[in-house]
Formats: C-alpha cells, sequence, structure tokens
C-alpha cells in the first residue's frame, strides 16, 4: 500500500489501468479530452503488477480503472462518469492543478 501511496503522491491524476479493458480507455480518453495527461500505470505491463492490484484493492479499489486525484482515491470508471454527470469533476481536476482554465 505505501507504493501505491507513494506512486499517486507524485502526480495530479494517476490511473492504474490495464491495457485490455475497455472502462480503462474511455477514463483515459475522458482525461485526454479535457488536456489532462494523467499517469498512467498498466498493470498488466508493469513488473509487480498484480502487486499494485492488490493494493488497490486493499484501498478500496477492486477493479480497474483506479483513478486518484490530487493522490486521493476517487473510484473507478462509475465514479468518475458519475463525478462528470454531475459537472463535478472539471473543479476537481482545477483543485489538483492537473487541469488550467
Amino acid at each position: 500500500m505505501d507504493r501505491v501511496k507513494r506512486m499517486v503522491a507524485e502526480r495530479p491524476v494517476v490511473i492504474f489501468s490495464k491495457s485490455s479493458c475497455i472502462l480503462s480507455h474511455t477514463i483515459k480518453s475522458l482525461f485526454n479530452d479535457y488536456g489532462v495527461h494523467p499517469t498512467v500505470y498498466e498493470l498488466d505491463e508493469i513488473a509487480r503488477g498484480r502487486d499494485i492490484e492488490q493494493a488497490l484493492s486493499g484501498l478500496g479499489c477492486s477493479t480497474v480503472p483506479a483513478v486518484f486525484i490530487g493522490g486521493e482515491l476517487v473510484g473507478g470508471a462509475n465514479e468518475i462518469m458519475s463525478l462528470q454527470l454531475k459537472s463535478v469533476l472539471k473543479p476537481m481536476l482545477i483543485n489538483a492543478g492537473a487541469l488550467w482554465v
């Protein structure tokens, strides 16, 4: 868990993903459409990806994508899309320093 916390503390937006996951692709596209360039860790392509996946599960996110904004776990695709529909995502990105308006 400490490793995950260090990984997310370094960047405003971090996405833990799997390269074959369509939901992960959708969320990454959403952020890119905003002009946000998240740090993306493809768990199926990096060393110790399975260990990181287990740590994410311990933090309460058992699926990918797992999205962190401003160092805090926001959740998966459902949570991100819900924030988008409520017009809350953009202010979160601005507050985290990931988006300048």
